[in-house]
């Protein structure tokens, strides 16, 4: 399924896709700029993990949806090049994910394990 038809899909739904495409990242400031992109995040958003789990816990600056689907792609070149930050991106997802389980307005972060779309 391409990604503007699961969008739609998504948003019939009255769910947001987020695609968070990490080909050709190697470092941190590149991951931090990806998700700037992906997620529209604020101006004043910090470009550290403490920042990103911040913004993804508290969606005060985004559109109100009833939920949104991160599809992340292409990361396995990331996480070969900085391993110990791949780990610290996964447990701010996974507790990004833990905080709006059933909330009402959940988060779900899906890694592709194919290459980059």
């Amino acid at each position: 399924m391409a990604d503007d038809t699961l969008a739609e899909v998504l948003a019939a739904g009255g769910w947001a896709y987020v695609g968070l495409e990490l080909g050709g990242v190697t470092d941190k400031p590149g991951f931090m700029e990806r998700c700037v992109r992906a997620f529209e995040l604020p101006e004043y958003f910090g470009r550290n993990w403490d920042a990103l789990a911040d913004c993804l816990t508290d969606l005060s600056w985004a559109p109100p949806v009833r939920g949104r689907l991160v599809e992340v792609t292409g990361w396995q070149e990331y996480a070969g090049a900085e391993p110990d930050d791949w780990n610290i991106a996964r447990e701010v997802f996974a507790q990004a994910v833990d905080h709006w389980d059933g909330t009402g307005t959940e988060l779900r972060i899906a890694l592709a394990l194919g290459g980059s779309s």
